[in-house]
């Protein structure tokens, strides 16, 4: 009888300090890159990446290149094709990663928690470490996060003739989600 209790009483104690995991997903967040170069500047946006963060720390984006939009059909058309993104042999890039300082989130609480997110991000098929300040929102239960960070793009084998002048070696990417 003592042993059936005892191992009740920690069945309860293990349950109790072993939290569930929270996972928030979207199919709706926003990633949009800004080129600001010498002889031009343009932008593109793609409102159907796929993310999902974890209340543990845990965060992933994933999206369609095809999926950015232009101002001007050709300039996709050449983002797509074959000097640049190669769109049709590489269709998605993604994000895999964690949050550093997860534990100053109080995902319970209204606010904005600054957070810093480290991991890989993947396009064209190479990876690469990335490190990237952000923001994490929370407002009446709601999860919401932006952040904005630099990529030099040739590190991801992008060879273009017209890098360096019409297109920026360095491109701004942010990247915003709302969370159910």
């Amino acid at each position: 009888m003592k042993k059936e209790l005892l191992l009740c009483l920690l069945a309860v104690v293990v349950s109790l300090s072993v939290k569930a995991q929270r996972v928030y997903s979207t199919k709706i967040a926003q990633v949009k890159f800004i080129s600001s170069a010498p002889t031009e500047d343009f932008d593109a946006t793609n409102n159907q990446a796929e993310s999902k963060l974890s209340d543990k720390g845990q965060v992933m984006f994933g999206l369609l290149i095809k999926g950015f939009v232009f101002e001007n059909d050709l300039m996709q058309k050449h983002f797509n094709g074959d000097e640049y993104m190669q769109s049709d042999k590489f269709p998605k890039a993604e994000f895999k990663g964690a949050i550093t300082n997860i534990a100053t989130v109080n995902f319970a609480k209204d606010g904005a928690y600054p957070v810093m997110v480290i991991g890989d991000l993947t396009i064209r098929g190479i990876s690469k470490k990335q490190s990237a300040a952000g923001l994490i929102i929370i407002e009446k239960g709601k999860v919401n996060t932006k952040s904005t960070f630099k990529i030099k793009i040739k590190d991801y084998g992008l060879k273009g003739s017209e890098i360096g002048t019409a297109i920026a070696e360095n491109i701004e990417i942010n990247v915003t989600a709302k969370y159910e």
